[in-house]
């Protein structure tokens, strides 16, 4: 099945127009369909009141399908800081901050901050929505605010409810963005950023990437291997189990931390009170789990029911904050006053949901069994090898009645410079998805945050920080991999 898939890729590649010059069989030069989006002029301007002044902003046309150029156009958003040191700039550096079906304008915009003068020096920060999303040609299911929910556990009793959902955001889907839905994919979104650089007069990108970001990013080294310059990947996703993988590694990396959590706790019963051991702290939260399962448990945050619990799992990979939420909810559990209950939190917007959908299930749709009973399988299966998260992460999702792509998925196996960035208890991308990309990406290192917590690294002010800042002035990655300890 690899060699299929790396077959197919090769082909995908082949066919489509990439920007450059192209030659007739004669060995005449022939006209280069993309010519004009790759030679547009941009027209920077003045961005929203939110932006920085020192940020423009300007729209970039790109084919909706890069296998007929001519036909429909996106508009894609995108904004620059211009390198503060002429002298010293090297090119661009752009930015995602995963999702997918995230805005990135704002990336670029808040880590600037972050960013020291010598890396600002030498790059033009570069942000853009994806086509699809926030201000680029946005996408839309007309899905209703019951049907942007998609954190379900599975039970016997609502499983044909859940198959009815997926089926109807799947269908919903369809019908709002006919033909142009197929085109909402991942590497449509590498084209368009070679496109950027296009535009931008640029021969090579730099890149910095988060989460689904380092996704995108290592699909562009394949795609454009040549155009890669510095790319820094932090939070990596696995790019073989990407899809309904992605999912199913949360669910196996939460089970691991919450383990840790439990041990961590008990050893500090005296200030928690949730148990002198390890299994008894367990043994506590189920036990609450079990409670509000019976009847939901009224806390600041709302009524919560068992599986409203399980689906913050999230918060076990930091110790110090699920401890205090655990004892917090046991005494609400265990309370007799009542408390009013907070407002659900609000989810996602819909043009972030319908692009998550959009993005993953049409990159990934052939992997998806099709079959509903095989999701019912899984589900108990994976509830039970995982218990915080496998019931929600193998259940039913809307990709399982997605039409598929235009495309193949992408097989990542290049040679590629890269530095990965990764602490060791990350919820969404656990370490394992990352050291899977940095095997699929031969040229990459990677720095391990030991006990480092959380989604996301950099800016924490870890060594890979220093690591990833001397790799975007400086070019040289570290000659081995590094691990080193979470700062404080």
């Amino acid at each position: 099945m690899a060699s299929l898939l790396a077959a197919c890729t090769v082909a995908a590649l082949a066919a489509t127009p990439t920007p450059g010059t192209a030659f007739a069989a004669s060995g005449a030069p022939a006209e280069d369909p993309l010519r004009p989006y790759t030679q547009q002029k941009l027209h920077w301007r003045h961005c929203d009141p939110k932006t920085p002044a020192t940020f423009r902003c300007a729209t970039l046309k790109v084919p909706l399908d890069y296998e007929n150029p001519g036909g429909k156009r996106l508009d894609i958003a995108v904004n620059r800081l211009k390198a503060s040191g002429p002298e010293e700039r090297r090119g661009v550096l752009l930015f995602n901050p995963g999702g997918p079906g995230a805005p990135g304008l704002d990336l670029p915009v808040a880590l600037e901050t972050y960013l020291p003068q010598a890396v600002k020096e030498r790059y033009d920060l570069i942000g853009f929505d994806p086509r699809g999303i926030g201000q680029s040609s946005p996408l839309s299911c007309g899905l209703s605010s019951g049907e942007l929910d998609f954190d379900r556990a599975y039970h016997a009793e609502t499983f044909a409810k859940d198959v009815r959902w997926a089926r109807d955001v799947a269908r919903k889907c369809a019908t709002h963005e006919g033909d142009r839905l197929r085109h909402i994919t991942t590497r449509d979104t590498a084209r368009d950023m070679d496109v950027i650089r296009a535009a931008l007069g640029e021969e090579k990108i730099s890149y910095f990437g988060g989460s689904y970001g380092t996704y995108l990013g290592a699909v562009y080294t394949q795609m454009f291997p040549r155009r890669a310059d510095r790319f820094v990947l932090d939070s990596a996703v696995d790019p073989v189990r990407y899809g309904r993988g992605t999912f199913q590694d949360m669910a196996e990396g939460t089970e691991p931390a919450f383990v840790r959590w439990s041990e961590w706790a008990a050893r500090r019963h005296t200030v928690y009170q949730l148990g002198t051991t390890p299994a008894e702290v367990r043994r506590t939260f189920w036990d609450i789990v079990a409670r509000a399962n019976r009847e939901p448990v009224v806390t600041a945050e709302g009524l919560l029911s068992g599986d409203d619990i399980r689906s913050a799992r999230d918060v076990f990979f930091q110790e110090q904050k699920a401890a205090a939420w655990v004892a917090e909810l046991k005494k609400a559990a265990e309370g007799d006053e009542p408390v009013t209950p907070a407002p659900a939190p609000e989810l996602p917007p819909e043009n972030e949901i319908a692009g998550l959908w959009a993005v993953m299930c049409g990159d990934t749709s052939a992997s998806w069994p099709r079959d509903p009973e095989q999701y019912r399988r899984d589900a108990v299966r994976d509830k039970a090898r995982y218990p915080l998260y496998g019931d929600f992460a193998s259940t039913i999702k809307p990709c399982a009645f997605w039409k598929p792509g235009s495309e193949d998925p992408t097989t990542v196996n290049n040679g590629v410079k890269a530095l990965i960035l990764q602490n060791e208890w990350d919820p969404q991308t656990p370490l394992a998805a990352a050291r899977n990309m940095h095997r699929a990406l031969r040229g990459s290192r990677m720095v391990t945050v030991a006990g480092g917590e959380g989604h996301g690294v950099y800016g924490a002010g870890s060594c890979a920080d220093e690591v990833a800042n001397a790799y975007l002035t400086t070019g040289r990655l570290p000659a081995t991999d590094l691990t080193c300890r979470k700062p404080g």
